[in-house]
């Protein structure tokens, strides 16, 4: 398949979780963890009934001659042939928010043609509350509801958008960027947060912990190719960082190179 049919194919996945999403949040037992997936996380029930839908789509696309390897969250790893593409997956991100009536969760998915992030091709977003739907193909730009987006022009640290999955830890750690914005959101979902830095409504997105690439995957795409800029605290480039459940570096991300730069050095500052 191309990366516009793999597009359509994450699309599609989108459109299931909306239409059968109030169901499953209405169940009772939503609240109560099923275990522990692969990546380490609790697993509810809207988790392990978002990953269904995802392995259907993917077992379509097999059984159709398509050969990759899946990640996903949930389950780990899953070959789908030997094929040398990377289907990235996080069935919600923000299952926290999900379970307790917060209307900010996702569902992530990237297509990789390789094992490191600089073979990106495809990435889709989908805010599953509202059904906001952001997506890239590499090379030709992203898009908001079928609307091309760019990140805001404007230098300056205005609203900081950040996760702090252990606050203890991780506001020493962020203080000295929180402490240059105007504003502050703590969301719950870090693939939204870049897909929504990259619509415009964001300044910077950082996390102090590291991320799972699976978190970040399809959000990057997004928002490279909006035109922001994404790397780790130190300003290093995440394009050689290998794929898989591991968590891998802590992110910056801004909606413009003069921003980043800024950014950047609210960290070093505090360095010296």
């Amino acid at each position: 398949m191309t990366n516009e049919q793999w597009l359509e194919v994450f699309k599609g996945i989108g459109k299931k979780m909306r239409d059968g999403l109030s169901v499953i949040l209405a169940q009772e037992g939503g609240k109560t963890p099923l275990g522990k997936g692969a990546g380490g996380d609790k697993t509810f029930p809207v988790d392990k009934w978002a990953e269904d839908i995802v392995v259907a789509a993917l077992e379509k696309a097999h059984r159709a001659g398509e050969s990759f390897t899946l990640i996903s969250e949930e389950l780990g790893v899953r070959k789908f042939g030997d094929g040398k593409k990377i289907v990235l997956v996080d069935p919600i991100d923000g299952s926290n928010n999900a379970k307790s009536g917060i209307p900010f969760f996702s569902t992530s998915l990237a297509l990789l043609n390789g094992d490191t992030l600089s073979t990106l091709a495809v990435g889709y977003v989908i805010n599953l509350a509202v059904g906001d739907e952001f997506w890239a193909v590499r090379g030709s730009g992203a898009y908001k509801n079928g609307k091309r987006i760019t990140t805001s022009p404007l230098q300056g640290i205005s609203i900081v958008a950040f996760e702090a999955s252990s606050p203890k830890a991780d506001f020493p750690r962020l203080m000295p960027l929180l402490g240059h914005a105007q504003r502050t959101r703590c969301f719950g979902s870090t693939a939204l947060d870049l897909a929504y830095l990259a619509s415009g409504a964001l300044s910077v997105f950082a996390t102090a912990t590291a991320s799972r690439a699976f978190d970040y995957a399809a959000g990057m795409l997004i928002l490279e190719e909006a035109d922001g800029v994404i790397t780790d605290l130190e300003g290093i480039s995440l394009d050689h960082i290998v794929v898989g459940l591991e968590r891998t570096v802590p992110l910056l991300a801004s909606k413009n190179d003069a921003t980043h730069i800024m950014a950047l050095n609210t960290f070093n500052a505090r360095k010296l």
